[in-house]
């Protein structure tokens, strides 16, 4: 497994994946030393999410390799259907798996996701429009749905 470490606007975000895919990516709460030389198998997965702080990319186009249980998986596989921009709730996206009583299993898959930002995640929000539960941080959940808003607020001051 490669592993690197790069700065985001929203923190210092480690990467891990190989040959058969990224694995991981994660916001840090921490500092850490930037990578000096980013491995081969992760390089695409720097660029794109550079290209998507930048907002010139809406979507990825990695080979993924999250390791989970199945149904996990199954929950994450959904949350890539979430378009840029778009959110849903919690109770849509267990309506869309085909179980509402499964709603917070479902929330629990949800919070493991280890593709921060790949897999959009912070794209659910709660029935009444709430930015409930993100394991990066609620700031950090806002931040990304007002980047991926078409709806920029200007400053008038």
């Amino acid at each position: 497994m490669e592993s690197c470490i790069i700065k985001s606007p929203l923190g210092f975000t480690k990467i891990i994946g190989d040959e058969d895919g990224i694995t991981s990516v994660t916001v840090l709460n921490s500092e850490e030393k930037i990578t000096d030389i980013i491995p081969v198998e992760l390089e695409d997965c720097v660029i794109q999410l550079n290209e998507y702080f930048e907002g010139t990319r809406k979507i990825f186009d990695l080979k993924l390799n999250a390791l989970g249980t199945d149904f996990q998986k199954k929950v994450w596989k959904q949350l890539e259907q979430i378009p840029y921009g778009k959110t849903i709730s919690y109770l849509e996206l267990s309506k869309q798996l085909g179980d509402v009583k499964a709603i917070r299993a479902i929330a629990n898959a949800n919070g493991k996701n280890p593709l921060w930002i790949i897999i959009p995640c912070h794209r659910v929000i709660g029935s009444d429009g709430s930015l409930t539960g993100y394991a990066g941080g609620l700031h950090r959940k806002k931040w990304l749905l007002e980047h991926e808003s078409p709806f920029k607020q200007q400053s008038l001051f």
